[in-house]
């Protein structure tokens, strides 16, 4: 008998902050594809964000534990933190892929307006290659998900797929201009992560 691959998703942002938009989207990626964890990974450096302020690494990997620890299924790993250099998801993916060896499918969790952008990520086909993708859809952003599953024919048709999760219209972007102006962000992200913000005077 095959012995069953172990099903780990991945769960890579900025996340600053992360908020309750991102636990939401990965406990329903979890529960439909009944992942055995999922693996919170703040980008230290993020390509995509080299010409804009991003909060220090080490407040948003403290928000992402505070956020995650009552989740069994949720881990959090410093991996990129601790690689110098832009932080290219094929090269988190194949440290993931030496750590647990071949007998583990990778899932990498984005949400649907995020997954447009990927034509543009480094070795993008490699990637698909040895990592499925998860887009998390909410209403009217199907046919985006579609479009990218099409761009990359039978490769994108076989390794990209799209969940239809609860529709929260959070950002991150839109609760650091919230602190900035003063106004509450309690149950936009979690208690602890509300209570770390404040304590350490971020976004202000």
């Amino acid at each position: 008998m095959t012995e069953r691959k172990h099903q780990v998703g991945i769960m890579g942002g900025t996340f600053d902050p992360i908020h309750v938009g991102h636990l939401m989207t990965a406990e329903a990626v979890r529960d439909e594809y009944k992942l055995d964890k999922v693996i919170f990974i703040p980008a230290a450096n993020p390509p995509h964000k080299q010409n804009q302020s991003v909060t220090p690494a080490i407040h948003r990997f403290v928000m992402t534990l505070l956020a995650t620890c009552a989740n069994p299924y949720f881990q959090v790993s410093s991996l990129e933190m601790n690689r110098p250099g832009p932080s290219y998801t094929i090269d988190t993916v194949y440290e993931l892929i030496h750590r647990f060896g071949k007998n583990t499918e990778l899932y990498f969790i984005t949400g649907a307006d995020a997954i447009q952008e990927i034509p543009s990520w480094d070795r993008i086909e490699e990637l698909l290659g040895v990592c499925q993708f998860i887009a998390a859809t909410r209403q009217g952003c199907v046919p985006n998900v579609d479009n990218i599953k099409d761009y990359f024919g039978t490769l994108g048709k076989n390794r990209i797929h799209r969940l239809a999760t609860p529709e929260l219209e959070i950002s991150s972007t839109d609760i650091r201009e919230r602190v900035k102006k003063g106004y509450s962000i309690k149950y936009i992200v979690p208690e602890q992560v509300e209570q770390y913000i404040y304590k350490e005077g971020l976004y202000r």
